[in-house]
């Protein structure tokens, strides 16, 4: 397969998982069932950046960036990709922290919605039982 294309697919997959860890307390208001695979994601996610790690798919999409003649980039993908985007310039380790926390807080008030909306969803189930 070209290293090129699948370069390109591990940055969609990239963009799609952060989307997910960051927004995927909303999907579980709407199917329950999906905390089972968005819990260990924002685990994974905030993980990462409250540890400073590189995720796994950076050094393999870097891999095949080089296969497919391209420049690897430094650092990880938030930073490439969408630093200019989320990050306000002059990015500290204090601030990635604070964000990691806003993040854990998003994602409390995500599953305290889901939670509300299952009370609300078994008690309206047992009025009309």
């Amino acid at each position: 397969m070209d290293p090129l294309l699948i370069s390109r697919i591990l940055v969609v997959v990239h963009f799609g998982f952060l989307a997910f860890v960051v927004l995927g307390g909303f999907l579980v208001m709407w199917r329950p069932w999906v905390a089972w695979l968005h819990l260990p994601c924002a685990a994974w996610g905030t993980l990462i950046v409250t540890m400073g790690w590189i995720c796994p798919l950076t050094p393999l999409e870097n891999r095949f960036r080089a296969e497919a003649g391209l420049d690897m980039y430094e650092g990880g993908f938030i930073e490439t990709y969408l630093l200019a985007v989320i990050y306000p310039p002059g990015l500290t380790r204090g601030l990635q922290l604070l964000l990691a926390v806003g993040l854990a807080l998003l994602l409390v008030l995500q599953y305290g919605g889901a939670w509300a909306l299952a009370r609300r969803r078994q008690a309206r189930n047992r009025d009309t039982a």
